[in-house]
């Protein structure tokens, strides 16, 4: 089963409100991207950065710091702000290529995401909006390719 394939299954038998991000967001929302990390914005309530860390373990996934939900919901501005930590970065013992991050920067609150299909399944993805949104807050240089491919996708 496709990483991503098992992500999803998981957040959604958690019942995490989820949306993907990034460079995989931009992947299904039709232009060409290569990347091997699955980025996700989550509702920033302690709930769910629990239930978040108890999803990802159960699929294999240990996060990459020795810090616990609760103390990354508690302190996240202040690890945003002074460490510079912008993903809470969980990542797969078995195969360290396989990288989860739950992005801390933005809320799912505060967005829109969309269902988009995948073969037989569902997975939620923030909108291309949105998407667009955060990648020009960012301004590195593969977020400045992927607003360009992005905002030819919706004229």
């Amino acid at each position: 089963m496709p990483l991503i394939e098992q992500v999803v299954k998981a957040l959604n038998n958690y019942k995490i409100p989820y949306a993907i991000v990034g460079g995989v967001a931009v992947a299904l929302h039709g232009a060409p991207r290569g990347t091997i990390d699955i980025d996700i914005v989550i509702k920033h309530k302690v709930e769910f950065f629990k239930s978040v860390e108890i999803c990802l373990k159960s699929i294999g996934f240990l996060p990459r710091l020795p810090v616990t939900a609760q103390e990354v919901f508690s302190f996240k501005d202040e690890y945003i702000e002074r460490r510079n930590m912008v993903a809470w970065s969980f990542y797969n013992p078995r195969n360290p290529l396989e990288v989860i991050d739950i992005i801390l920067t933005h809320d799912l609150s505060s967005m829109k995401a969309i269902n988009k299909k995948m073969g037989l399944w569902t997975l939620k993805v923030i909108s291309v909006e949105d998407l667009i949104q955060m990648k020009s807050e960012s301004g590195r240089p593969q977020d400045v390719e992927d607003i360009k491919v992005l905002k030819e996708l919706i004229k």
